[in-house]
């Protein structure tokens, strides 16, 4: 129970972090809007699975490949701001949950239009 609190705890002071850096760093003219929508600490507080939403500006994929080219970058930044005993390894992956969320709409919208 302890390291669940504790592994939620420290999840919400690197995505906090993360996203103040991502903010300063990324937020270019042409990235569009950046956000850092979760992250998943395993038990053990030594990785971290940060969950990413690129909205407008370039592709998705091309943000997520200059993030990716940044990782030691990012990993030093969290480390200086985030103090902890490990620094965790940080895994980026684009969040399923906006696509997920449009589909429910347009099955919600495709229901409604059928009752009709």
């Amino acid at each position: 129970m302890e390291s669940s609190r504790r592994s939620k705890r420290v999840a919400s002071l690197i995505k906090e972090a993360l996203s103040r850096i991502m903010l300063r760093e990324f937020q270019s003219e042409g990235s569009g809007l950046i956000t850092v929508t979760r992250v998943e600490m395993t038990a053990d507080l030594q990785s971290a699975r940060v969950y990413l939403s690129v909205f407008g500006g370039r592709r998705e994929g091309e943000v997520l490949d200059l993030i990716a080219k940044r990782h030691g970058y990012l990993r030093k930044s969290i480390a200086s701001e985030v103090k902890l005993k490990y620094n965790p390894e940080l895994i980026f992956v684009k969040d399923p949950a906006p696509e997920y969320e449009s589909r429910l709409d347009e099955l919600m919208d495709r229901l409604k239009d059928d009752k009709k």
